[in-house]
């Protein structure tokens, strides 16, 4: 199913060809999606966030943000998953990410220690959702492995599976699974790469000489 969605270089043609003043394009892209939001016929808003990361693709539905993914996958790709998984009624409203753009940023200059937007947590269910709520309790700074964050998770003897819960981490970052290592202090793996789950650490001081 493809993602129907409203972007807002079509709105920008549309305004252009039938106005020949001025027009807050920003302002027109935030009341379309305000009115579509108040008529019941947006379930999914999305926009890509600068970060020192590279572009990262946020996605919020009414209950909190759902989705922030990384760009080493394609953002289209992304979406197409959400509108078969959540909803095809999308459409890309920046001006709905202000709040989340705020605490990115003071997190990236290392202000922010903790983040306070609502989440949606529908991606995910079972034994995947208790370890994804566990790793969001992990503070700022500290690290747990992958067997801390079973028995954490009430399954003990299932570090592999918690990986596999940690690696389908809808929402990364926000959601730190950046701070579960492998016994011993090894990386372990992480959906953005590696060399992102080094750089989060060192931002945190929380990785070992």
């Amino acid at each position: 199913m493809s993602a129907a969605r409203v972007k807002d270089a079509e709105l920008k043609s549309a305004v252009a060809a039938a106005t020949e003043g001025e027009v807050d394009l920003t302002g027109v892209s935030a009341e379309l999606a305000r009115r579509a939001a108040a008529a019941g016929l947006l379930d999914l808003a999305y926009c890509e966030l600068d970060s020192p990361l590279g572009k990262l693709l946020a996605v919020a539905s009414p209950d909190g943000l759902i989705k922030l993914g990384y760009p080493n996958v394609a953002a289209d790709a992304q979406l197409a998953g959400l509108a078969e998984a959540v909803s095809p009624r999308l459409l890309e409203a920046p001006g709905e990410f202000d709040e989340l753009r705020r605490e990115l940023g003071e997190y990236f200059e290392g202000e922010r220690r903790d983040f306070a937007i609502e989440l949606d947590w529908r991606l995910t269910a079972g034994f995947v959702q208790r370890v994804l709520r566990q790793t969001a309790r992990i503070p700022f700074g500290q690290t747990r492995t992958y067997s801390e964050m079973a028995a954490s998770a009430g399954s003990p003897r299932a570090h592999r599976a918690a990986g596999s819960a940690l690696g389908a981490n809808p929402i990364p970052i926000v959601v730190p699974c950046h701070r579960v290592l492998r016994a011993g202090g090894a990386l372990g793996g992480y959906g953005g790469g590696l060399e992102v789950k080094r750089r989060l650490l060192e931002l945190e001081g929380a990785l070992q000489d």
